[in-house]
């Protein structure tokens, strides 16, 4: 099962745009995804599927705005939203 819709944030600031949410049921628990869609900062949660998706989608809103927050704002925080760098071929040596 796999839904999509828009949430909209209660942190204006941090997620104006709002932010997509996914749900993907694995068996005896949820994957849910939420992604930024400005920044394209994606993160995941898994839950049981007993206590709803209203909890799950607000701990990955959460957690997603934890990310926003630190990949826009934080300076010289570490960031595991940067870009990769190129990795260079066997034919650049």
């Amino acid at each position: 099962m796999t839904t999509r819709r828009p949430v909209q944030s209660d942190t204006r600031t941090v997620l104006p745009q709002g932010t997509l949410i996914e749900f993907i049921a694995q068996g005896s628990y949820v994957k849910v995804s939420a992604v930024d869609p400005i920044t394209f900062v994606e993160v995941s949660i898994v839950g049981p599927p007993q206590v709803g998706k209203r909890l799950l989608t607000q701990q990955a809103v959460r957690k997603l705005e934890r990310m926003v927050y630190r990949h826009k704002y934080a300076k010289g925080a570490p960031s595991r939203c940067a870009k990769r760098q190129k990795m260079p071929s066997g034919w650049d040596f």
